[in-house]
């Protein structure tokens, strides 16, 4: 399901968003590569001050690669969610205007539920389907009143399984602007934490990276699915390995190649 959004959300004229918050951070040295000159690294302290820690919420669109994100000391839902439905209402009114509400509309909707054990209930009315928000199946994503607000402005909220957070596209933005924020450096504050991490990501919007999913690891994970096993003297093939007759002949093989060896 998430998989379809990723490929065919812009073919379906939808917008395809993803959301994650990440951290938390602490008041500590990060390790990574410097600017020291060659032979003289620079040094980090081996004890630090605990002095708190900065999370980052991150809303990313893998389509054109714009990152929308906000450093906070802290991300319960008074502070996630209030500040989901700004970035939301800013993004929607960018796009395009809604078509008509059509018959097929409600089914659309029920499209992006199919294959779950569990379903969320879609209210009678629902306006003109806009965007696919993809993030992780936490309680507070859960929220009612949250889930109805944005099943009212036109988003279908798709939920990673358990263990699926390699899902969210918004897993790799995050990994890329905390490396390139924090690697090598001491923050000391978590204000300093979040103006690097700020910082870093106004950089990256001035000139954004698409992502696209698949790649050379889809392309590994399809083989695998696939792979079968040729058989000598023919084009046929089997998908289950052929089991070795026994141990013995195992281990006499074994024994013949140390002994070539040697």
């Amino acid at each position: 399901m998430i998989e379809r959004a990723y490929r065919e959300g812009s073919r379906l004229g939808l917008a395809v968003w993803t959301q994650d918050e990440a951290g938390p951070y602490p008041t500590r040295p990060y390790p990574g590569q410097s600017w020291a000159q060659q032979g003289q690294p620079k040094q980090q302290p081996h004890e630090y001050v605990r002095n708190g820690t900065a999370k980052l919420l991150t809303l990313f669109c893998p389509g054109s690669g714009e990152l929308r994100a906000r450093g906070v000391f802290r991300a319960p839902n008074a502070v996630l969610h209030p500040w989901l439905q700004q970035e939301l209402t800013a993004i929607l009114s960018q796009l395009a205007p809604p078509a008509p509400v059509t018959r097929a509309n409600h089914a659309m909707w029920e499209s992006w539920q199919q294959g779950l054990q569990a379903r969320i209930t879609l209210p009678a009315k629902l306006p003109t389907l806009r965007l696919l928000l993809v993030w992780d199946n936490l309680q507070g994503h859960l929220t009612p009143s949250l889930v109805l607000w944005l099943f009212s402005h036109g988003v279908m909220p798709l939920y990673t399984p358990l263990s699926g957070s390699w899902l969210n596209m918004a897993e790799s933005i995050q990994r890329i602007i905390v490396r390139r924020a924090l690697a090598g450096q001491y923050p000391q504050t978590p204000e300093q934490i979040i103006g690097a991490l700020e910082a870093t990501v106004t950089g990256w919007n001035q000139a954004p990276t698409p992502f696209h999913w698949g790649g050379k690891r889809y392309a590994r994970r399809v083989r695998h699915r696939q792979r079968q096993h040729a058989l000598g003297g023919s084009g046929a093939c089997m998908r289950l390995s052929i089991r070795c007759r026994s141990t013995t002949l195992q281990k006499y093989l074994y024994r013949f190649r140390c002994q070539a060896t040697h």
